[in-house]
């Protein structure tokens, strides 16, 4: 059941996370990661280990998962190489969309607001992702991990986001499953719904800071939806 604390909201637009959020994109992102693993002469981890890794863009995600180099490099873009060729090939190949998040996207869309995706994944990896899942549509921008100069849980990319849409960030409302999210969007002051399926580094999120967590999208615009008409009949 979804959990939600009423809040006053005058939203016209919704800003989505990606991994973890609309997409599982663990099994792409392990599948590169093992391959860049095997490339540096080590064995492949347990997908559920890296799915830990996950969440605060690729950079950090390499790092996690070469721990146990022998010796481990002062400068990882051999390794980053290797793992956006690997990337490259596998993206979209085996995500899957989360329940609720189609139906949840329509009745966003019927409500008249306008969607945009704020992710820390690279903007080139972001945007074939959501062609190729049939997502890209729905979202008048995209903003990826290397769109403005620092990612989540800075909270640049969602007032980047606000001042492209030329809406301030009460008028936004951000969704989204981890820490990065919950902290860059209350920085940059846009509520903050919680998904409670995704990532996280593997940690609860409802011990965060957020304005409340549903358990999908399409709860999180039902929910939505009833507010907008209450506030418009009161």
């Amino acid at each position: 059941m979804s959990q939600v604390r009423y809040k006053k909201m005058n939203i016209f637009s919704v800003l989505f996370d990606l991994d973890g959020t609309l997409l599982d994109t663990i099994p792409d992102l392990a599948s590169a990661c093992n391959a860049m693993r095997i490339d540096l002469g080590l064995p492949a981890l347990p997908e559920a280990r890296i799915a830990t890794f996950v969440g605060k863009g690729s950079e950090n995600l390499v790092q996690r998962a070469l721990t146990d180099l022998p010796n481990p490099p002062a400068d990882y873009s051999q390794a980053l190489e290797s793992f956006y060729y690997h990337y490259q090939l596998c993206n979209g190949q085996h995500s899957r969309l989360y329940p609720g998040v189609l139906e949840g996207l329509n009745d966003f869309q019927s409500q008249g607001l306008r969607l945009a995706v704020v992710t820390n994944k690279p903007e080139q990896f972001a945007r074939p992702l959501l062609e190729k899942t049939g997502l890209a549509h729905y979202f008048e921008l995209i903003v990826g991990g290397d769109t403005c100069p620092r990612k989540k849980p800075d909270p640049m990319p969602f007032v980047y986001a606000c001042e492209q849409m030329e809406l301030s960030p009460s008028q936004a409302l951000v969704i989204g499953d981890s820490m990065n999210d919950a902290q860059a969007a209350r920085a940059a002051q846009i509520p903050v719904l919680l998904v409670p399926y995704g990532y996280n580094e593997g940690r609860d999120v409802q011990s965060l800071d957020s304005d409340g967590i549903v358990a999908s999208i399409a709860d999180a615009a039902t929910w939505l939806r009833a507010k907008r008409d209450t506030l418009s009949t009161s």
